[in-house]
């Protein structure tokens, strides 16, 4: 009966909108009871396949709802209930209609918005020696690949590439897309604090394209949330409270204007 009872849950909940958080939460917490009943909460070498396929379906499916809900710290409890089922060999959980790679590349594009790089690359290791084993490669797979250049060009200062990636049509699905807007924010930041390191001021137009804002009303809320001064269209920085700075900041800060003045300038011709 549970069985029936845990697949009719799994069907209203693939059918479900986001925009009914309340069911959405009422169906998962059934689901997590039903799951509970079977023993199916926790995988272990005697739970029958069959039982073990439908339980990875509805963790994966609850995964992928707590991403849509924008509630990151459910979708990080799902993927850690997942990892158990997806440490076991065989077909019993990969299966055509496995998740797994989108599930553990928005578990990567997530600890990047964290800034987690550590565990970013520990969740990496893993699934590369795994892919080795079978003879392929993460760049093969579109939901593992994503995050992993995202990573790449973020180490590299490469922020116009990684804004581009995160536009609606580079995404890899619609769930992916939910992590734009707060990787942005991560880039502009960092830009941000390189460019009050590099410059006394800069263009309010400069800045618009510079840190991938809309408009120069946007660029003067920015600059009022970080302190900055907006006057005579300039953006004026704070004077650092250290006026011998270092030589290797100056350079560094020098390194990620670079990589991003330009394509600013490029916007500048467009526009």
């Amino acid at each position: 009966m549970s069985l029936q009872k845990l697949s009719d849950i799994l069907s209203q909940l693939q059918s479900s909108s986001s925009s009914s958080p309340q069911k959405i939460t009422s169906l998962l917490s059934s689901a997590k009871r039903e799951l509970l009943t079977l023993n199916a909460l926790i995988p272990t070498p005697t739970t029958p396949s069959h039982i073990l396929a439908l339980a990875r379906q509805t963790l994966e499916t609850g995964a992928l709802l707590s991403i849509r809900l924008e509630q990151p710290d459910s979708f990080t409890r799902y993927y850690q209930q997942l990892s158990a089922f997806y440490e076991i060999p065989g077909s019993s959980y990969n299966g055509n209609n496995s998740q797994r790679s989108k599930v553990t590349g928005l578990y990567l594009l997530l600890l990047l918005t964290k800034g987690d790089y550590a565990g970013f690359h520990t969740v990496l290791e893993g699934l590369e020696v795994e892919s080795a084993m079978q003879g392929k490669g993460l760049e093969e797979d579109e939901f593992l690949s994503y995050p992993v250049k995202l990573e790449r060009w973020l180490m590299e200062g490469s922020y116009d590439r990684v804004w581009g990636a995160t536009k609606r049509e580079g995404v890899p699905s619609e769930e992916f897309g939910v992590f734009s807007e707060v990787l942005i924010g991560t880039i502009r930041d960092e830009i941000a604090s390189c460019s009050e390191k590099a410059y006394p001021s800069l263009p309010i137009a400069n800045a618009k394209n510079l840190l991938f804002l809309e408009s120069e009303g946007s660029v003067v809320e920015f600059a009022q949330r970080r302190g900055w001064v907006a006057k005579d269209g300039r953006i004026y920085f704070p004077q650092q409270q250290e006026d011998a700075r270092t030589e290797d900041i100056l350079v560094a800060s020098g390194q990620v204007i670079e990589n991003t003045i330009g394509y600013a300038r490029e916007l500048e011709t467009i526009v």
